[in-house]
């Protein structure tokens, strides 16, 4: 089984840097990359913010949190990456944006390290067409905010080896995550199931059922989830889940994962949910206000 020691994180946005601090909070050394140095370093940044929350509030000692950052080093190239046992792409979800990562990074990597891939949604044995293992190319999905929640999807491609398999559970294990293993099929496990009834909610939408604060309210109170599928959508991202309803759509070719006209319609205005100020809310002032 690889010994891991240092992680590589390729995409220091949200997602990225929330990898790289949970492996940071457990003892890993972590080299945050990303296209430039000022990208890599504005992810730390953020990890120096999230942290120092959490200090206030008393989640974690500043001894622990200064030893954390230390170990992040931030990068605006792959060459140091050479020294990780295991890198992990945290980078945009588009499966050209991917492969030309992994054919990049992958001739740097030992013999035994492990390239994983963030994607929540490719099939896994088609981007191991880009890396130089497929036997050691692994999808390994957080989920988002990454120090918060506590699953993490591993899915074995066509090719995946047992050992990797193996050694990214051990990493998933100690940065304090549950795995659930998942065959390699568009969306996995959660989001196979998730994106579906997010796109349905906004056919419901769209189609004048209920209002946005209603079909929230329905699912919040009615299906007893935290949060209601509108709201989930703009944490998500309209945009991302958009790519993610084309991604199924294109490989199963089946036409229940046909994304709404209204979720399209967003997306053209540029309205992706919070990142952006406006999607299913606005989000300009003191409370968010629907936009329908």
């Amino acid at each position: 089984m690889t010994d891991i020691r240092t992680v590589g994180v390729i995409g220091a946005g949200q997602m990225g840097a929330g990898i790289a601090q949970v492996a940071a909070q457990a003892g890993y050394d972590v080299i945050l990359s990303d296209v430039d140095l000022p990208r890599a370093q504005k992810g730390r940044d953020g990890i120096i913010r999230l942290l120092a929350k959490g200090v206030e509030k008393g989640k974690i000692a500043q001894i622990d949190a200064d030893e954390a950052i230390a170990r992040i080093t931030p990068v605006g190239e792959i060459a140091p990456l050479a020294g990780a046992q295991l890198v992990i792409e945290a980078a945009t979800e588009r499966e050209e944006v991917k492969r030309a990562i992994f054919a990049n990074v992958g001739p740097l990597l030992a013999a035994d390290a492990i390239l994983a891939t963030n994607t929540s949604s490719i099939p896994i044995t088609r981007l191991a067409q880009a890396a130089p293992d497929a036997g050691r190319f692994v999808g390994v999905h957080f989920f988002n905010p990454v120090p918060v929640m506590v699953l993490v999807e591993v899915i074995r491609g066509l090719a995946t080896t047992p050992e990797t398999v193996a050694a990214v559970e051990g990493f998933a294990g100690r940065i304090g995550k549950t795995v659930v293993q998942a065959f390699d099929a568009p969306g996995f496990v959660v989001n196979r199931i998730l994106l579906p009834m997010l796109n349905e909610a906004v056919f419901v939408l769209g189609e004048g059922v209920g209002s946005v604060v209603d079909i929230d309210t329905g699912c919040k109170l009615g299906l007893n989830h935290p949060m209601g599928p509108l709201t989930l959508l703009d944490f998500v991202g309209l945009d991302t889940a958009l790519e993610i309803l084309n991604i199924f759509l294109s490989t199963t070719g089946d036409p229940k994962y046909r994304p709404a006209p209204l979720l399209v319609k967003y997306v053209e205005a540029g309205w992706y949910g919070r990142k952006t100020g406006r999607g299913f809310y606005d989000y300009s002032g003191a409370e968010p206000v629907p936009t329908r």
